[in-house]
């Protein structure tokens, strides 16, 4: 039976340290500041956006939420961000995804300063992320490698497969692994014979997006299983493992939910954290 990596208590541990850095940078009159942009009306979208603003609220920073209604026009969203750009008490700025059809998302991205790029999803980033230099990485592939870590299984040398080629969470998994010395292989919704790949996989991540995907055949027993899938089935928040049987194979397995979004979340303060200190000279 495999161990279940606890999201919610690697959440609570890295708050800690939040908290920590949050109130040594308030003590000498730092307020650390997430701005957080959404354009648009969607319900589950500002739940998560609000609940963003609360995590900050919650370790003593600051946070603004921009509400823009759907009809915006591009240039005033990037009229906005350009303004927070300039506005030194912001240290970090989220543009919550998706945004309206008539927008193109990578034109708005670029306009983020990468330095207040929190969400890591600048092309500067991404590029810096790809040759293995310093950058904001995306909150989830960040989530991801803590939850490998916490399992104390060494990451060099290992097979890694990830089934998902996003720019949001597959793509930047795999170089995070490859940065830590894994031998990674990248499998998509063209792989042909995806199992023969899965079960090679001494750390297995599944970030495509199908319910269910990947079952207990298709798993290297003892392997680290993350699930870094979001899906609706019937009501219900499903990842794209099937857990009940992936459980009795792997030798460690994050469940959805309670595994990945939990730390995503704090990867975010983390981050803004980051960016506070750099922008105020303290790294």
């Amino acid at each position: 039976m495999a161990n279940i990596i606890d999201g919610k208590l690697i959440a609570a541990e890295l708050k800690k340290s939040c908290l920590d850095r949050a109130q040594r940078l308030i003590r000498d009159g730092i307020i650390p500041k997430l701005d957080v942009i959404i354009v648009g009306d969607d319900p589950a979208s500002h739940q998560y956006v609000n609940s963003r603003a609360d995590d900050c609220k919650a370790i003593g920073m600051d946070s603004t939420v921009h509400v823009l209604p759907t009809n915006t026009v591009q240039s005033e969203l990037i009229e906005l961000i350009e303004g927070l750009n300039n506005d030194s008490s912001v240290h970090g700025i989220l543009l919550q995804m998706p945004l309206p059809k008539h927008m193109n998302s990578e034109e708005v991205i670029a306009h983020i300063s990468m330095e207040k790029d929190v969400d890591g999803l600048h092309p500067a980033n991404i590029g810096a992320l790809v040759s293995g230099k310093p950058a904001f990485a995306p909150c989830t592939p960040c989530s991801i490698m803590q939850l490998i870590k916490s399992t104390g299984v060494d990451i060099t040398g290992k097979n890694a497969v990830v089934v998902g080629r996003s720019n949001v969470v597959g793509r930047p998994a795999a170089m995070l692994l490859l940065k830590e010395n894994a031998t990674v292989t990248i499998c998509h919704s063209r792989t042909s014979v995806l199992k023969e790949h899965t079960l090679n996989a001494d750390i297995l991540v599944a970030a495509v997006g199908a319910p269910r995907l990947i079952t207990g055949d298709m798993v290297k027993p003892g392997a680290v299983v993350i699930d870094a899938g979001i899906n609706r089935e019937n009501g219900k928040t499903v990842g794209d493992v099937d857990f009940e049987s992936v459980q009795h194979i792997a030798g460690y397995i994050s469940p959805v939910p309670g595994g990945v979004g939990p730390v995503t979340r704090t990867i975010l303060l983390m981050n803004t954290l980051e960016a506070c200190e750099r922008l105020h000279g303290r790294i």
